[in-house]
C-alpha cells in the first residue's frame, strides 16, 4: 500500500481544483489556499476536532463515500485516559462520527496493544467510546498480518495488519507523549500498532527501520491528540503529576509534518529526536518544512 502518492495529490487537488475555476490563476487569494497543519489550542476534544477539520477543507476532503476507514489510535497500555498514556477516547469517538458524517461505509478501530488486550481495550475507554459511535472494534489477531516487501535500507519486509492495509482511508491519531527511548512517541511511532512480528527488533538502529516501514504505510490524515500530554516516564506513566493538560490537537496529511510540529510541545527541536529527523532526511515528509504553512487557532 502506497499511501504518499495519494496524499501529495490529495494536498494538492483542492488547490488544483480552484485554479480551473477560475479565469485567472492570480485571481486565486492566499486565503483561499488550505494549510499544510493546523494546530488548535484551548477547547475540548469535540471543538478542537472540529476547527482542525473545517480548516483544512472539512474531512470529506479526504474519506469519499462508501469507503472503508480505519482509525488506528494508541490503546497500547492498560491505562484509564487521564494518565495520558493513551488516546482520548472521546476524541475517537468524535472522528468515527465525522468519518459517518463524510460518507463512510464503516469505520475500524485498532491497535497492538502492549499490555493484555482486553484491559487496553476497556480500561482506556476507547472500546466503549468507539462502539457507541458506530466504529467496528477490533482487536489484532495473529493470523491477519500480511507480508509487505519493505527493500529499506535495513529491513527487506515485514509483516503489516491487513485490516491497515486494505482500508481504504487510514486516519492515526496518536496521544502526544514523552518516550524514554524515542524522547517522544507521536505519529511516526505509533504506526507499530499495525505492525507484527518482533517489534523488538526495531528499535535497534531505529530511526532507519522505522523510516524503512512506514514509508510503506504513511496514513491518509494524522490527528495528534495533545489535550493531554505525558511528560515524564512515557510511554508507560502511571503517575498524574506526569500529566499536563494541553488541550491542544495538531492535525496534517502528512504524519511528519505533524510530528515536527509536535515536537514544539515538549520543548524539543528536530536535531534532538532522530527518528523524526531521519524521516525527514529521507523524504517522507510531503511539505517544505521550511516554508510550512500552518494554521494556528485559540479558541476562547
Amino acid at each position: 500500500m502506497h499511501r504518499r502518492e495519494f496524499i501529495k495529490k490529495t494536498a494538492q487537488g483542492s488547490l488544483a481544483a480552484s485554479f480551473l475555476s477560475l479565469p485567472m490563476a492570480k485571481t486565486l487569494l492566499a486565503e483561499e489556499v488550505l494549510p499544510d497543519a493546523v494546530w488548535v489550542e484551548n477547547g475540548e476534544p469535540a471543538d478542537l476536532l472540529r476547527h482542525a477539520l473545517e480548516n483544512l477543507g472539512g474531512l470529506s476532503r479526504f474519506i469519499k463515500a462508501g469507503e472503508t476507514v480505519v482509525i488506528k489510535p494508541n490503546i497500547g497500555w492498560d491505562r484509564a485516559p487521564e494518565f495520558a498514556a493513551t488516546t482520548n477516547p472521546d476524541l475517537i469517538a468524535h472522528i468515527t462520527k465525522a468519518c459517518f458524517n463524510a460518507g463512510a461505509k464503516s469505520v475500524k478501530v485498532l491497535d497492538r496493544t502492549c499490555n493484555n488486550p482486553r484491559r487496553c481495550y476497556r480500561n482506556t475507554r476507547i472500546e466503549e467510546k468507539a462502539a457507541d459511535a458506530g466504529a467496528e472494534v477490533l482487536q489484532v489477531r495473529e493470523n491477519r498480518y500480511e507480508t509487505v516487501a519493505v527493500n529499506g535500507r535495513l529491513i527487506s519486509e515485514w509483516p503489516i495488519y491487513r485490516d491497515y492495509l486494505e482500508a481504504d482511508k487510514v486516519i492515526n491519531v496518536p496521544i502526544a507523549k514523552h518516550h524514554s527511548l524515542s524522547l517522544v512517541t507521536l505519529g511516526l511511532k505509533n504506526l507499530m500498532g499495525v505492525m507484527g512480528g518482533n517489534r523488538g527488533e526495531i528499535h535497534n538502529k531505529f530511526e532507519i527501520k522505522l523510516t524503512d516501514i512506514n514509508r510503506h504505510i504513511l496514513p491518509t490524515l494524522t490527528i495528534i491528540d495533545a489535550y493531554r500530554i505525558l511528560t515524564q516516564n512515557g510511554p508507560v506513566g502511571g503517575n498524574l503529576d506526569h500529566v499536563r493538560t494541553a488541550r491542544t490537537m495538531i492535525a496534517s496529511p502528512c504524519t511528519v509534518t505533524a510530528d515536527y510540529l509536535a515536537l514544539e510541545l515538549f520543548g524539543l527541536k528536530v536535531n534532538q529526536v532522530e527518528h523524526v529527523k531521519y524521516a525527514i532526511e529521507e523524504g517522507l515528509a510531503i511539505f517544505d518544512l521550511d516554508q510550512l504553512n500552518v494554521k494556528r487557532i485559540t479558541l476562547t
